[in-house]
């Protein structure tokens, strides 16, 4: 077997590793607090996005903190915290499959807003996927403004740290669990 096909098994294996939800009132407490402060950050680095918090969006789910790697096939994960109307109703766990060219590793923040009640109802009910075709919006200043909902979802993400350089396909696939 190549190494590039042990790569993949072993990214593939990490994907979906760890329980969707915090176990104890601490890790719970802590994964609030880290929700919150990649909020704030992504609200810092663009203030059109407190619209999108707020009456823009019908329901949104954060993940603070996706990890991401590749080195011809590659694969991300990541927690998050789901919304509706401004409440935190659920968990939800990313992952994400891909192969192309890729070489690196990086951390990223990344939120999906839902542009009515059928579309998050869509996500919660489980098994939702987002494939290629939909694009994220970088945070920067102002890019906000220009975004719209593809689907009845809008994506934003913002870079938290290392570099990865890629030109690859895959999807991401969600599970929800309730609160």
């Amino acid at each position: 077997m190549k190494v590039t096909a042990w790569v993949g098994v072993a990214l593939l294996l990490l994907i979906g590793c760890g329980s969707t939800a915090p176990q104890t009132d601490s890790e719970s407490l802590a994964f609030n607090k880290e929700t919150e402060a990649a909020i704030e950050r992504l609200k810092g680095k663009d203030p059109g996005l407190k619209e999108w918090f707020g009456e823009k969006a019908y329901g949104y789910v954060v993940f603070p903190d996706i990890g991401k790697g590749g080195l011809v096939v590659g694969g991300a994960h990541g927690r998050g915290q789901v919304y509706e109307q401004g409440k935190h109703i659920g968990f939800a766990e990313m992952a994400q499959g891909t192969i192309g060219a890729q070489v690196g590793g990086q951390s990223y923040i990344e939120v999906i807003f839902f542009k009515d009640e059928a579309t998050l109802k869509a996500f919660t009910a489980g098994g939702w996927e987002m494939g290629a075709q939909v694009s994220a919006v970088a945070v920067r200043s102002g890019a906000s403004q220009d975004a719209d909902y593809k689907k009845g979802v809008c994506v934003f993400t913002m870079s938290k740290g290392g570099l990865m350089a890629e030109a690859s396909v895959g999807g991401q696939k969600f599970k929800y669990v309730k609160k």
